[in-house]
């Protein structure tokens, strides 16, 4: 059955015979049917129809598509040639059917063969680009779009890019490309009126297959190295030796090879048999004989070329960038040598790409492969008479060797432009001349003939081709141009079919100089060039495997591509056009994260970003612009899940996504987990960063919104009607999609980071805290509280960033100069990261050293945050108190406490500006004059603060009470009002490493401040917490245990009357200062106002509740008192065992280092005697309850067992710093509401005294100062038989009295053999004491010794002197030129000689030593008896004080002093004196 096609064509079936097979035609026949095929194409040939063409078009795509002509160099030739010129004048024609079937045939000719055709696709490229850059307003719009889909459709090629980039750009004499087309197809993407058009988008497509590509490679690479782990796990597994075979492996390849040839096997057997009967099987036939020689010719085949250029086949990048350095000035050179030739050359000299001195063979060779130089320039060069030995090396080049001299002259005339001079020609043909003459073996008779006829081949050319002679002369025969050359080879003629052969060439075709051709002509000779080149081992083309250059050209490519994407991105409202610039944004971030590279990805975050508003809206607007702009939410999602992705290779662009998280933050649109904090002081532990307004605060511009409401039009007050709905779907389209973005991921997730990225994301928290000028707190704030999360967050790795975090709170904290919320949260910050990480080993030291930042702080603000730091303190120890280990640190948290829950001022050694203007500049009036009267205009060294602190982190353990040295620092006024006066330091005391402590007081003699009552309680709490557990109470931490215990007895005196007295002064300035806020930029001003008027008021609730002392403040004080009590008790009891359980444990380890010992002396020194100290204070409270339990705590403690063991010295110094000082205080008028309680108080005390004295009697002998000691009881005898107003004491005292004298008369201690009446001195010297106020005690007690009989002395009573002092004058007071003083205060007259002990008006300036007298109690008796003054101060008299100035110790004996300067033991011995000090005491 025939078939008909439609147009008329009949086809008729076979008339083979069945069973007949089919035979194929010979190359032969196929040569010259492709060449048919081709010559249809060609557009100068008239005879060709468009139609025709178009058919030609058509059927070479069929043959392309089903042949592989490759391997046949006769068709190859054809396509090289004649097909590849025909194609590309057919894209300039203006018809478009004929343009798309040859882009069509283009596309599958470089599909197939590129490899052949390194510079005809190079030519076709570049035809492309012209066609897409065309200005030419006839060119049609299609065609432009087809250019570019052709364009597209090669990118889609695999590896066809790469190959590009290592073919061309990597080339020196090729242009760049690849370079080139990624610039104009991202300019292209780029819309000029802001209107996408299919050409835009088809630019954007071809620059996103590079990318779709290189992704892909790096999810396949990804995956690669995944599943060979997992095969190799597998195999270890299944411990098989199976063979796998990689990706590029031949094996399939093989297969496909192996089974063809299996089945063409048996035909082709078959067929050998028969005679030939076509080309085909002729030629197979004789393929067999050649079979050997194939092999031989397939091995050299296999082994792939590679161009000169490279090292190997596939070079490395770093190759590849100097091939492209070295490319870059060669360009530059050619340049230099087009304008000037000796310039260009040196240039390549000087950056060594031509040797120098000059190479002639180097410098020919660049000369003959360098396209780029100007012909007329190169015959300049070589045709001067300097270069002659260049010229010789040029010609050397050319490969004149069997080349009629006619064909080698066209050769050497083509290389460069013939100069216009005869001298200049005859130089350059007679060097051609000779070469040509040499190298094909001197075919003529001379060299002179060769020179002739060369010379008669430029005249013929120009005589044949040449415009103007053809105008004047008929051009030459062939007859007349041999006769011209009759007998010139040397006499003899010429060949003359060799010159008949020259004339017809020249005539046919034209020598061509370069630069004078035009149209046809020149385009034949660059086709002639090109083909030349392709020839050339220039023209190698490297196939290389996909993905192989994918960095290097992702390199190149992004910078267009993104500015593309964003481009499109921001112009397309198409949804798909948006999702497809989305998808180009998460590839590129992909490849980025792939190689790392960091400003690629960082780019890309900046720039959608931007896309989000986030940063560009204001605050008011943010909710309803941002929801509803689908847009910005894209690309905030895109933002997000690249961060999440690929946070790690994150770098500058950090600060932006803070940037807009921080105003996602301001606009009230994060989730509410990432707006609220941990705290220590709400109840709920949690508190929130973004802070209601109240409407207490609403209301107070009541007034104001009214006045508002007048004036507005109605228009506006609809507006102020609450949001719209459309606003209100916004906002809650924005909430949704910024919770979908899950920002609080980037904190969690921040352990996974690389650290380089977590360092940059926590610089870029740092560095959000805002300018001045839009400061705003909670702005910080928040920034801080990310940032701190992100350090828990990375808790196993956290010293890599401690100091830059640590850094940061420093300066939030330290130089803070008033409290606000910022420095609140930073203050709770940093506590919290101590109790997260001090857990662990390698960074607890340094978090524990940081919380020295708090002490750094500027007090007043420190106390403003108190009540934070003492429940942060509390959950710190609670949690850690076991994981505290050194001294130093356990300084600084019992120092903070001391600071938060007793106003203590901070170590002064820690501030960080200890001059006392800027101290003092920071506080308000109020709070000055509430601190310390006298510090104003005194030079406050600080030296003598409770703790002297060297910061070289050497500072010892400061010893809280012992015997030490005293320095000239001031004794302590022991007074109510002690703590506002005292505390001065002599103006040139250098700071010790001990603290300076008057151990005569029952007070520490810190400069308290104002204390908040919650937060002592709380630190009270703390410190039982870790008193009460004996694994917490260590060597390192005991002694600080004590002091901090009695530093809160100090503050809890009274129930903190004191504190509460100034509160009220210090309360309304601390509201004005706080509200003192720079504002923030019009945007949201009220509202944060108003929200920080409310949350600043936080700092100290109690101040508000009431003006006075508030009623809860009583049972809870009563309560701290009891625990203050209870704590030194517990302490007190188990000190012995404590200390002696340390004792053994040291001798177990022989740890070398401070030894501890458990010997009753230093118990005493710094356990038993600073807790007495403590207790005996707290009988000093106002408040009966706490005085009465304290008597009892402190009577049992005097008496416990432990401490029989002390010797005398011990006991003096318990007598001189415990129960004297205790006596002297509660001689004031402590409790002036509760006058019964207070002589019970006396009373009790007083009993107290007398038991402990006799109870210890015996040791006590044997002190050299025993009679001081009992002077001193006698003189507070005296003083309390006249305190009380009641009987109490007249009758208490008396008894007590005679009960200590008949003791000591039992005890022989008043006796003496040598005396004249059998008594000793310390007997008169009672006497007169005594009947200064018992006049009659003597005759009741001792009725019979008014002339005693001798008695035998106590051995015991020896070393008191007989020898009388001079007569005192009156008690030396402060201008006393001999005492050590110090600058006097203008408020602090010198007391007079017999001012009362309860008169308190005006206190002894510390460092004086009054000579004592003893004075009657009653103020009513003006003359005090001074002519006893000798007798009494007879047992004082020089022989005890060998080596001491006289003048400077205290020992007095005069009651009415006794408060000037508490009691002091005389020295046993004589101790070196330092000479800071005056004088030193034991």
């Amino acid at each position: 059955m025939d078939y008909v096609n439609p147009r008329g064509v009949r086809f008729t079936q076979s008339t083979q015979k069945d069973g007949a097979a089919l035979i194929p035609y010979g190359l032969p026949c196929l040569r010259e049917l492709f060449r048919f095929l081709i010559s249809l194409t060609n557009p100068h040939d008239r005879h060709n129809s468009d139609v025709m063409m178009h058919m030609g078009l058509q059927l070479l795509t069929v043959a392309l598509e089903a042949a592989h002509i490759a391997p046949y160099q006769s068709l190859l030739g054809l396509i090289k040639d004649e097909l590849c010129r025909h194609l590309f004048q057919l894209l300039s024609v203006d018809r478009i059917n004929l343009y798309a079937a040859s882009v069509r045939v283009c596309f599958l000719l470089f599909e197939s063969m590129r490899e052949h055709l390194k510079f005809q696709l190079e030519m076709y490229l570049k035809k492309l680009v012209d066609i897409i850059t065309s200005e030419n307003a006839k060119m049609p719009y299609e065609m432009k779009e087809m250019a570019l889909e052709a364009i597209v459709q090669l990118w889609r090629i695999p590896s066809l890019v790469t190959e590009l980039y290592i073919n061309y750009d990597c080339d020196y004499y090729c242009s760049n490309l690849f370079e080139d087309l990624t610039k104009l197809l991202s300019k292209n993407a780029f819309p000029v009126s802001g209107q996408l058009y299919t050409t835009h988008l088809l630019s954007l497509e071809a620059l996103l297959t590079v990318i779709d590509s290189t992704e892909a490679h790096c999810q396949a690479k990804v995956l690669n190295s995944t599943a060979q782990q997992d095969q190799s796990e597998t195999l270890i597994v299944e411990g098989e030796g199976t063979v796998i075979s990689s990706p590029d492996s031949p094996s399939e390849a093989d297969g496909l090879a192996n089974s063809t040839s299996a089945q063409n096997g048996p035909e082709t057997e078959g067929m050998l048999v028969c005679p030939p009967t076509s080309g085909h099987l002729m030629a197979q036939k004789m393929s067999l004989g050649r079979q050997d020689q194939e092999e031989s010719d397939s091995a050299e085949k296999k082994a792939p070329s590679k161009p000169h250029r490279f090292s190997c086949y596939l070079p490395d990048s770093q190759e590849l960038l100097e091939i492209k350095k070295k490319k870059k000035l060669l360009i530059t050179g050619t340049e230099q040598f087009n304008q000037k030739p000796k310039k260009g050359i040196q240039f390549l000299q000087e950056n060594g790409l031509l040797s120098s001195p000059m190479d002639n063979g180097e410098v020919a060779q660049w000369l003959r492969e360098n396209p780029r130089l100007d012909k007329k320039m190169i015959g300049e060069f070589v045709s001067d008479r300097k270069h002659m030995e260049l010229l010789d090396s040029f010609v050397n080049t050319f490969g004149f060797q069997g080349l009629r001299i006619d064909e080698a002259l066209r050769l050497y005339l083509e290389a460069f432009r013939l100069p216009g001079e005869a001298p200049v020609i005859q130089r350059l043909l007679e060097t051609f001349t000779d070469n040509w003459h040499k190298v094909n073996g001197s075919p003529f008779m001379t060299n002179d003939a060769g020179f002739a006829l060369a010379y008669a081949v430029i005249m013929l050319n120009t005589d044949q081709h040449n415009h103007n002679v053809r105008k004047q002369n008929i051009p030459m025969t062939v007859e007349q141009f041999k006769k011209n050359l009759k007998g010139v080879n040397g006499t003899k003629d010429f060949d003359q079919d060799m010159l008949e052969d020259i004339y017809n060439a020249i005539k046919n075709e034209e020598i061509v100089m370069p630069e004078e051709q035009t149209g046809l002509v020149k385009e034949n000779y660059m086709w002639s060039v090109l083909l030349h080149r392709g020839a050339t081992p220039e023209g190698v083309f490297l196939h290389v495997p996909a993905g192989s250059y994918d960095h290097d050209l992702f390199s190149m490519t992004w910078g267009p591509t993104i500015a593309a994407l964003s481009y499109v991105f921001d112009k397309s409202m198409d949804d798909t056009i948006i999702q497809k610039a989305i998808a180009g944004f998460r590839k590129c971030a992909m490849i980025s994260a792939h190689y790392g590279f960091s400003n690629v990805f960082d780019n890309l975050i900046i720039s959608l970003c931007k896309f989000t508003t986030l940063s560009s809206e204001s605050v008011e607007n943010l909710p309803t612009v941002f929801g509803g702009n689908g847009k910005a939410q894209v690309a905030a999602k895109a933002v997000f899940s690249l961060a999440h992705r690929h946070g790690d290779i994150l770098r500058e662009g950090w600060k932006n996504i803070m940037d807009s998280m921080l105003q996602l933050f301001r606009a009230e649109l994060l989730p509410k987990a990432m707006v609220e904090v941990e705290d220590f002081v709400e109840p709920s532990g949690k508190i929130s960063l973004q802070r209601e307004e109240t409407p207490s605060n609403r209301g107070e511009s009541a007034v104001l919104s009214f006045v508002n409401w007048l004036t507005l039009s109605g228009a506006e007050q609809s507006g102020l009607r609450g949001p719209s709905t459309e606003n209100q779907e916004a906002k809650q389209a924005a909430i949704l999609c910024i919770k979908q973005c899950d920002p609080e991921k980037l904190i969690t997730e921040s352990k996974f980071l690389q650290l380089e990225s977590l360092q940059e994301l926590m610089k870029a928290l740092i560095s959000v805290t805002p300018d001045e000028e839009t400061y705003d707190e909670e702005d910080a704030a928040f920034c801080l509280e990310m940032l701190l999360r992100i350090v828990v967050e990375n808790r196993d790795r956290v010293s890599c960033v401690w100091q830059t975090v640590r850094d940061h709170l420093c300066h939030l904290c330290v130089q803070a100069t008033e409290s606000c919320f910022l420095v609140e949260r930073a203050v709770v910050g940093l506590l919290r990261l101590a109790i997260r990480l001090l857990r662990r080993e390698d960074i607890s030291s340094q978090v524990l050293h940081s919380q020295r930042l708090l002490l750094m702080m500027k007090p007043h603000v420190l106390s403003r945050v108190s009540r934070e730091v003492a429940y942060g303190l509390h959950e710190l120890l609670k949690t850690n108190a076991a994981n505290i280990h050194c001294s130093d640190d356990w300084f600084t948290l019992f120092s903070l406490l001391e600071c938060i829950g007793a106003g203590v001022k901070p170590p002064a050694s820690l501030q960080v500006t200890a001059s006392p203007d800027i101290d003092t500049g920071a506080q308000s009036d109020s709070e000055l004059s509430s601190y310390h009267p006298s510090e104003v205009i005194l030079d406050r060294g600080y030296t003598s603060d409770s703790e002297v602190y060297t910061e070289h982190g050497k500072s010892r353990i400061p010893r809280s009470v012992t015997d030490m040295d005293v320095a000239n620092s001031g004794w302590l006024v022991v007074g109510k009002d002690d703590l506002e006066t005292g505390r001065l330091s002599a103006p040139g005391t250098k700071p010790l490493t001990s603290p300076l402590i008057n151990q005569y007081s029952l007070t520490l003699g810190q400069d308290m401040g104002l204390h908040d009552t919650k937060s002592l309680i709380k630190c009270v709490e703390s410190l039982s917490f870790i008193v009460r557990d004996a694994a917490h109470v260590t060597p390192e931490n005991f002694e600080l245990c004590v002091k901090t215990i009695r530093v809160f007895v100090e503050a809890s005196l009274n129930g903190g009357y004191r504190t509460h007295e100034k509160k009220r002064s210090h309360k309304n300035d601390s509201k004005s200062s706080r509200l003192r806020r720079k504002p923030r930029e019009k945007e949201g001003v009220a509202r944060r106002a108003k929200a920080s008027s409310q949350r600043l008021s936080r700092s100290h609730s109690d101040e508000e509740e009431d003006e006075g002392v508030p009623a809860s403040y009583h049972t809870v004080s009563l309560q701290v008192s009891q625990d203050l009590l209870d704590l030194m008790h517990t302490l007190h009891t188990r000190a012995a065992s404590i200390y002696s359980s340390w004792a053994e444990e040291q001798r177990h380890l022989e740890a070398a280092g401070k030894k501890i010992e458990a010997d009753s002396q230093t118990l005493w020194s710094s356990c038993w005697c600073p807790l007495l100290q403590g207790i005996a204070w707290l009988c000093c409270d106002a408040r009966r309850q706490v005085r009465m339990q304290a008597l009892t705590y402190l009577q049992r403690a005097l008496l416990v067992h432990d401490l029989q063991t002390l010797d005398a010295v011990e006991w003096e110094s318990c007598f001189n710093k415990v129960l004297f000082p205790l006596l002297t205080k509660l001689l004031d008028n402590i409790s002036p509401a509760d006058v019964g309680g207070m002589e019970e108080t006396r009373m009790r005390a007083c009993t107290l005294l007398s038991k402990v004295f006799l109870q210890h009697l015996s040791p006590l002998l044997s002190l050299p100062t025993f009679a001081a000691l009992w002077l001193t009881i006698l003189d507070f005898m005296d003083k309390y038989m006249h305190a009380g107003s009641s009987d109490l004491l007249l009758e208490a005292i008396p008894e007590s009295l005679k009960n200590m004298l008949l003791v000591m008369d039992t005890a022989g201690i008043f006796h003496s053999a040598d005396s004249r009446t059998g008594y000793s001195d310390l007997w008169e010297i009672t006497w007169e004491r005594i009947d200064c106020f018992l006049p009659r005690l003597r005759e009741e007690l001792f009725k019979q010794a008014v002339m005693p009989e001798p008695v035998p002395s106590v051995p015991a009573d020896s070393p008191q002197p007989p020898v009388p002092c001079a007569p005192a004058p009156v008690p030396a007071g402060p201008g006393d030129p001999k005492a050590p003083s110090r600058p006097e205060s203008p408020q602090e007259p010198p007391p007079p000689p017999s001012a009362n002990g309860t008169d308190r008006s005006s206190p002894v300036p510390p460092s004086t030593t009054p000579i004592p007298t003893p004075v009657k109690m009653n103020p009513s008796d003006p003359h005090p008896p001074l002519s006893q003054s000798p007798l009494i101060l007879q047992p004082l008299a020089s022989p005890l004080q060998v080596g001491v100035p006289p003048m400077s110790l205290p020992i007095i004996l005069n009651p009415a002093l006794i408060e000037a300067t508490s009691p002091v033991p005389l020295l046993p011995a004589p101790r070196p004196t330092d000479p800071t000090d005056g004088s030193e005491v034991k």
